[in-house]
């Protein structure tokens, strides 16, 4: 039963709660149990038999185990799958491999033995269709048999997702932080643990982690880490309420759609009756689950965050989507992308706010009635700029005439039927054509475009615009006026697993730069799974109108970024980057964290991918370089870091990504 609903069609995965049970021989009456107790899914053991007729031995090895015992007997755990429904197995239980393997132990016999179990208990998990595996926690500081072995089974496994379990602790003496030995007993960080396990297995994407919660937390700085992986929760505190920091934890886990396990005995002794949530009125007497009142309080914890706004909910689809950016000047737009768009009405909002503001600047109240102001638009689409700019026009009462330049002959066509609709005949004219190749009757008083990209200049805005700026007069106005890209460094996990299978697919047999090719683009995303390291910083800026003989479109800018000494440990996936614009004066809008415009969803970030990961240790800065290149053809970046380690150059003269003129 999911923990209950945020918003009508609530459809986070952070919905479903499961349990963690203890070892029952009958599993129908262990999954019906818990079912009817409220959990969406159990974790139960694999090591013994899952009916009551099968021989049990919790104590199983297999080197205990004759060569002939072997051939004649079933394995422990192989109990009848027919115990359950095939949607029974797959959508209610998640397996729990035995807690006693070692892989990285010193005894040969016990490495062998858990190689050996690992694999039979796995392959039976598999072969159930199991959602999922519980992994062990490695033992030790190594964990590279254990991860050799698992990911040789990665290699065939179907599509079960296994997830190793890892406690959430780190030392608060950083001290030792950048120590190799800094994972010794009392004195460690379990991020490093899961990091090297899941570099050993090469970013596995069926490999996730999953979080234990204890009584202490490491600092915020250092938890947001785990925001970029693929993550559960096991709680296992024992208490049913949370410390402020764990409450806060919790429902930030929520947000990033992870699910909630709950772990132990119940260590409070709840009167029945004591809360009618706690009551199962369709059971017989009464009866509740043990664990009942810790999962109402976490459905309780789930359904008083604030619902999500109606601008989430309609990028919910969308999150950690990788998309190609547009190719504005190479591509006409559909009518759907063009829909999309003019649904932003907050976008058009601020440009009207900046076309008022212009407008009474450049005509005073006295010559309101006498002067008329001439405004282009120029890439106008199907016309919300000019409806924007009549409509602030009417606002403060000045006359206005705009030209709407246009070079997609299809919406070309809507702007006519809206021009006739809206009888705006006299007070607009249409222009089909490139406005680089434009030659305009008359220069302007204030140019319109919103040829802004995710990343500000990365769908040409700053080349449209010199191409345009020829016909606005000398003290004309630009809206917008300027604009500054930003980035900053990010785990994301899941996004660079998304970009890996596309690499593959794109092989070729002769090494060549397009297995490099989806590494060295840049993809528009909703950022959803994702741990920002550090605050952004400004990349490139440009301004309109601009001084074109003194002025290069190309750019260069190195970084430094410094992430919090108590983050701990962290690895950098790729860079999130954003823009900041201003419209006119004191109007902006940006999708910059710091100053985003509210309820604006015209652009998503961008994210720049490493081909390789970059790990850096507490204390260290990262440097990182950014380039604007243009050529006769075609605008691109390049990026590398340079400092903790170097990393290649990413997207040389274009190779991969660029945007064509």
């Amino acid at each position: 039963m999911p923990l209950g609903e945020r918003y009508g069609g609530d459809k986070s995965e952070s919905r479903y709660c499961g349990v963690e049970t203890d070892f029952d021989d009958d599993m129908p009456n262990l999954l019906s149990f818990n079912i009817h107790g409220g959990f969406d899914f159990v974790i139960a053991t694999l090591h013994a038999g899952f009916s009551s007729d099968a021989q049990m031995d919790p104590n199983y090895r297999p080197s205990l185990v004759d060569d002939d015992t072997s051939r004649s007997h079933a394995l422990p755990f192989a109990g009848s799958d027919l115990v359950l429904s095939p949607s029974q197995w797959s959508s209610h239980v998640v397996g729990k491999i035995s807690s006693w393997i070692d892989l990285d132990s010193e005894d040969e016999t016990l490495r062998k033995d858990s190689e050996i179990a690992l694999k039979q208990e796995i392959a039976w998990a598999s072969h159930l269709s199991l959602q999922a595996c519980l992994l062990p926690t490695p033992k030790g500081t190594s964990c590279a048999n254990y991860a050799k072995c698992l990911n040789q089974i990665l290699q065939n496994l179907g599509s079960m997702q296994l997830w190793l379990r890892i406690p959430l602790e780190k030392s608060e003496d950083d001290t030792d932080a950048s120590s190799p030995d800094f994972m010794g007993e009392g004195h460690n960080d379990s991020w490093e643990l899961w990091n090297s396990f899941r570099l050993l297995c090469e970013h596995h994407s069926q490999l996730s982690v999953a979080l234990d919660i204890l009584s202490s937390l490491p600092s915020a700085s250092s938890v947001a880490r785990w925001f970029g992986e693929p993550s559960f929760l096991t709680n296992a505190r024992g208490y049913p309420c949370l410390s402020k920091r764990q409450q806060r934890l919790t429902t930030a886990f929520f947000d990033h759609s992870i699910q909630i396990v709950i772990s132990g005995q119940p260590v409070h002794n709840i009167p029945l009756g004591a809360s009618e949530s706690n009551v199962d009125n369709n059971a017989e007497g009464g009866w509740r689950h043990p664990l009942k009142s810790y999962l109402d309080y976490v459905a309780f914890l789930y359904q008083k965050m604030d619902p999500l706004p109606e601008q989430e909910r309609f990028e919910f689809g969308y999150r950690d989507y990788l998309q190609s950016p547009l190719q504005p000047l190479m591509d006409n737009l559909e009518a759907q992308t063009y829909e999309t768009f003019e649904k932003d009405t907050v976008k058009y909002s601020q440009y009207q706010r900046a076309v008022a503001k212009a407008l009474v600047d450049r005509v005073s109240d006295e010559n309101a009635s006498s002067v008329t102001t001439v405004l282009m638009v120029v890439g106008a689409g199907r016309g919300p700029l000019v409806r924007a700019s009549l409509q602030a026009a009417e606002e403060t009462e000045r006359k206005l005439k705009i030209y709407a330049v246009e070079k997609n002959p299809n919406a070309v066509v809507t702007l006519h039927s809206l021009v006739k609709l809206e009888g705006w005949e006299e007070r607009v004219t249409i222009v089909s054509c490139d406005m680089r190749n434009w030659n305009a009757p008359e220069k302007a008083d204030i140019l319109v475009s919103e040829l802004l990209g995710s990343f500000g200049d990365n769908e040409l805005s700053p080349e449209c615009l010199d191409g345009a700026q020829r016909f606005l007069k000398e003290d004309g106005i630009s809206i917008p006026s300027s604009y500054t890209s930003f980035i900053q460094p990010v785990t994301a996990c899941k996004l660079y697993n998304d970009v890996k299978p596309l690499v593959s697919v794109s092989s070729c047999s002769i090494k060549s730069h397009k297995d490099l090719l989806h590494f060295e683009t840049a993809y528009v995303v909703k950022l959803h799974r994702v741990a920002r390291l550090a605050h952004t910083q400004p990349v490139f800026t440009f301004t309109h109108p601009e001084d074109l003989s003194k002025t290069s479109n190309q750019r260069y800018k190195k970084l430094r970024f410094d992430i919090l000494s108590d983050t701990g440990s962290s690895l950098i996936h790729g860079f999130a980057g954003y823009f900041d614009a201003t419209l006119y004066k004191d109007v902006h809008l940006g999708i910059e964290p710091s100053t985003a415009t509210p309820n604006m969803f015209s652009w998503f970030p961008i994210f720049f991918p490493l081909r390789t990961p970059v790990y850096v240790q507490p204390g260290t800065p990262l440097e990182v370089h950014f380039w604007r290149c243009c050529g006769s053809t075609k605008v691109w970046y390049e990026w590398c870091v340079t400092s903790p380690s170097a990393s290649a150059m990413h997207n040389t003269n274009g190779r991969s990504y660029w945007v064509g003129l």
